[in-house]
């Protein structure tokens, strides 16, 4: 008689990972790769020099003294020095370059003059975040070379150093970037973004490993080892995938926080139950995908779609509030929106836990949805019927 019960089902569940390479791709070598890749496009915190274009209509000691100075810039690679507006366009359209900062023809002559020559600068917003620290770093250097003209005309009346500083800045600004004083992009992009791709990896897995069940007929099988039981099918089936999935991201956690260096300003205790937490509740959400559509293809083309659009959807870099409410409503829908929020009160800002209880009762929620699906999956397992 062959063995029964939650213990022969977890041990067949076990079997079942080590047999097939796809789990071991899927369980470690992805979620590892992911790592080491965001890591080191992170590496430099900022995207450094940004290609970008120059065009120079005028000529003169001073546009020369701008494309110099501009060259300059940490974030900036002038490494095209165009003769025309189209020609640096094409270059944009191309990809070659992500922006490009244009001189006017009289540009000296007309600054002096007081007839305010206008400096134009394009940026190509397609490539968001490039294309917005060039366009910062246009504007410094607009700001700044009006300044030196501005400082050159008052010293040429007599005006003095201490006379000309309050006209042209008469506003001193002092920021101070709370928790991240780098401005590092690293700090919020791979504590967010490494995160939902191990989310997305655990919706695929869990939904893959049970429409495999009905796709070669075995949950009947799988249901008669539980007696019956799809609470305790489900439990011993999925639980190696749960101890696995919970190494990964304490892993992750030691990574981002350890080996990374990134802030951590709370308790290790609460990081580290919310990526638990994290786990069980990314299970639970691909448990009720399973049940709502009990088919493989069907069930992984749900779990890639919501794991994909969880990367815009859970408002990791815009905001929930600047969204439209019907669009900002499906950030409330997928775990990761509650893991990023417990980084932010407790790894950031370092904060009582009284203040991000609420984040864990949502984990608790996508815990419990499988038991409204409970029977759905009983009675598809029991007759399993696998459609293309």
């Amino acid at each position: 008689m062959k063995p029964t019960g939650f213990k022969a089902i977890f041990v067949r569940s076990v079997l079942q990972i080590v047999r097939r390479p796809l789990y071991w791709v899927s369980f470690f070598t992805l979620p590892l790769f992911i790592f080491l890749l965001l890591s080191n496009l992170m590496e430099n915190e900022l995207p450094y020099h940004v290609p970008a274009a120059m065009v120079d209509k005028d000529g003169t000691s001073l546009s020369r003294s701008v494309t110099q100075n501009l060259a300059g810039m940490q974030l900036v690679d002038l490494r095209e020095n165009c003769n025309s507006f189209t020609e640096a366009r094409h270059l944009m359209q191309e990809g070659k370059v992500f922006g490009y900062f244009l001189i006017p023809e009289n540009f000296q002559e007309d600054l002096l003059a007081g007839r305010k020559p206008v400096i134009t600068f394009y940026t190509n917003m397609t490539y968001y975040v490039p294309a917005s620290l060039l366009l910062k770093t246009f504007k410094t250097t607009a700001m700044y070379t009006k300044a030196g003209v501005a400082m050159n005309v008052l010293e040429s009346v007599g005006a003095s150093p201490g006379q000309i500083s309050p006209l042209l800045l008469p506003i001193n600004i002092e920021s101070r970037a709370i928790h991240n004083p780098g401005l590092s992009y690293a700090i919020y992009l791979c504590n967010s973004f490494i995160p939902c791709a191990l989310q997305l990896m655990i919706f695929l897995v869990t939904c893959f490993s049970l429409g495999q069940e009905i796709k070669y007929g075995t949950s009947r099988k799988l249901l008669q080892m539980a007696h019956g039981s799809i609470v305790r099918a489900l439990a011993a089936k999925l639980l190696p995938q749960t101890i696995i999935w919970i190494v990964v991201a304490v892993f992750m956690e030691s990574w981002l926080y350890g080996i990374n260096g990134y802030p951590m300003h709370g308790s290790w205790f609460w990081i580290t139950l919310s990526e638990i937490m994290f786990v069980l509740a990314s299970q639970g959400l691909a448990v009720f995908f399973f049940g709502v559509l009990p088919n493989l293809r069907l069930s992984l083309s749900i779990s890639a779609l919501l794991g994909i659009l969880s990367f815009s959807i859970a408002a990791f870099s815009f905001p929930v509030e600047s969204m439209y409410p019907s669009m900002g409503i499906f950030s409330w829908i997928v775990p990761i929106r509650y893991n990023f929020l417990i980084y932010i009160d407790q790894a950031l800002n370092g904060i009582d836990i009284y203040y991000s209880r609420i984040w864990f009762v949502a984990y608790i929620v996508f815990m419990l949805l499988p038991l409204t699906m409970l029977w759905r999956i009983k009675g598809c397992m029991a007759k399993p019927v696998y459609c293309q």
